[in-house]
């Protein structure tokens, strides 16, 4: 099982607590993960990605494993650690301004 961390507001709107719990094919990797999220949790399609580019949505940055994801590949594997469920893909809501 994959460990997902969400930010606050998308727990609200995906209606979960604390980490969400996924069975991800393998191989685990950022596209993979975010297809069994929208999947399990249709009100988070179009949150993290653009429904029609599938790009990652620009205030929107996914860390595993104390490294920043957000500019790999979609289809690259994420660390083995999230594959196993050691550690969890975390998708955290970016911050702008000065």
């Amino acid at each position: 099982m994959i460990r997902v961390v969400l930010p606050a507001h998308l727990k609200n709107l995906a209606r979960v607590t604390g980490e969400v719990e996924l069975d991800v094919a393998a191989p685990v990797t950022q596209r993979r993960v975010l297809d069994a999220l929208e999947a399990a949790y249709p009100a988070l399609r179009g949150t993290l990605r653009d429904r029609q580019t599938g790009q990652r949505r620009a205030f929107i940055r996914f860390f595993a494993c104390e490294e920043d994801l957000s500019n790999e590949a979609p289809d690259a594997e994420l660390p083995e650690e999230v594959a196993a469920g050691k550690e969890p893909f975390l998708v955290v809501g970016a911050m702008a301004g000065g």
